[in-house]
């Protein structure tokens, strides 16, 4: 995000001395106590694989304001900040006219700081021609639209990737799958050890009637305690038949408890919906990722509509007073603060690799069209001022907005999503969504 939001007095908005070496060591002394404290946390509750994904997170966003930093250098402006975060500052250093630094709060964003932004900022006279509002309306546009344009290429990677190299699942219309061999307590075998079931095994068939689904499965093992069932299995590219024969489940314990006190059968297995995992070369995923991208685009495009909706609204309200229960199925999707999104992280960990890169591929689709907003203090207000003044510009004459009169409007946005981003703490501390 470029920054807006400043005070016009001459010696604040200018950059401040650079700090000293001795500072500077502090600065980044704290920085690494900080990081190593998270690691160690992070350790210490199994959760490497989520560091990892918020490791990404926060290279994301350094990307995105290293495309405005790139773009601002190319075009001539003059750039006096480079920070990953907001509030204190952990460290930071000076190359040039440019400081580069982390704030505390990593996860809520960064920002580049451009000379001229708006016509409230007092800029030295010698500076004048490298600030952002002496450039031409291509070079303005070009700068403010940068980092969301970095979101869709990261996506678009993102997506290639996952198309070409990790594969994209298709599920299958008929089976069931074998995920895991449950162990019984005591070290007896379950029946499905005994009739040598494995995993990755695909159920098609059970005493001849066709599996359509894992549930047509377990219902009819369910139906059939202490009798022999036949499976028909698909191993190795290979159809074979095994005989099971399911125990009385409620005469069984698994890690210390009885499976159910019910007269059902029971295997020992879990199974998942068939699916196959389809790699596509070079060129083909291409082509897909830009249509993933199309599709995934609009999709957010559709959620942000229904978050600002009325109905979305009222969801919200009803979700913050308590009146829709956590995992209801008619809870709206909500925006998440950092907590949620560590926990959305774990989860997508978890799951495994195309999880997470399809998270990545979420976030990076809606903060670039979020961001885009014409409205300030996003990027996409940047672009609507830079527009209008554009329009009511004359040969010879150009037109300038006066930004002090959108002030009460910025101040607004900013608490409006000052607001949102304590509720949502809120919600993702006493009703947390799962990925």
């Amino acid at each position: 995000m470029t920054q807006l939001l400043q005070r016009p007095d001459g010696d604040d908005a200018r950059p401040k001395a650079p700090p000293t070496n001795e500072e500077q060591r502090q600065a980044l002394q704290r920085m690494l106590l900080v990081v190593a404290a998270g690691v160690l946390a992070a350790i210490a509750t199994h959760t490497t694989k989520t560091v990892a994904v918020i490791v990404a997170v926060m290279a994301m966003i350094m990307l995105h304001e290293f495309g405005h930093f790139t773009m601002a250098k190319r075009a001539g402006m003059k750039v006096t900040e480079f920070f990953l975060g907001f509030g204190p500052r952990l460290w930071s250093v000076r190359r040039g006219e440019t400081e580069y630094g982390v704030k505390a709060v990593v996860l809520a964003g960064g920002y580049v700081r451009i000379l001229g932004m708006s016509n409230l900022e007092d800029v030295d006279p010698a500076d004048e021609p490298r600030t952002y509002r002496a450039q031409s309306y291509p070079k303005r546009i070009s700068v403010v639209v940068a980092g969301s344009v970095m979101h869709f290429i990261i996506a678009f990677l993102l997506l290639f990737v996952l198309n070409s190299v990790v594969g994209v699942i298709h599920p299958e219309r008929t089976g069931a799958d074998v995920r895991e061999i449950i162990r019984f307590d005591g070290g007896a075998p379950s029946p499905a050890e005994r009739a040598g079931l494995r995993i990755d095994d695909r159920v098609l068939r059970v005493d001849g009637r066709e599996v359509t689904k894992p549930s047509t499965l377990t219902g009819y093992i369910r139906q059939h305690p202490d009798e022999p069932i036949d499976l028909d299995l698909l191993r190795d590219g290979r159809v074979q038949r095994v005989t099971v024969e399911p125990v009385d489940a409620s005469s069984v314990r698994v890690k210390g408890k009885r499976v159910t006190g019910d007269h059902v059968g029971f295997v020992g297995v879990s199974v998942g919906e068939p699916y196959r995992v389809d790699k596509a070369n070079p060129a083909v995923a291409l082509g897909r990722a830009g249509r993933d991208l199309g599709r995934v685009s609009w999709l957010s495009v559709r959620g942000l509509a229904d978050l600002v909706s009325f109905h979305g609204i009222r969801s919200y309200g009803d979700q913050l007073t308590g009146k829709t229960p956590p995992g209801d199925p008619g809870e709206q999707p909500r925006l998440l603060s950092p907590v949620g999104l560590v926990r959305v992280a774990s989860q997508a960990a978890d799951s495994g690799l195309r999880e997470v890169l399809f998270l990545l591929v979420a976030i990076n689709i809606f903060v670039g069209i979020l961001n885009m907003a014409p409205l300030l203090p996003f990027d996409g207000g940047h672009v609507a001022i830079a527009t209008y003044e554009r329009l009511r510009s004359r040969k010879g004459k150009r037109y300038q907005v006066d930004v002090a009169k959108l002030m009460p409007i910025t101040y607004a946005v900013v608490m409006l999503f000052v607001f949102v981003a304590i509720t949502a703490l809120y919600l993702d501390i006493t009703k947390p969504l799962k990925f």
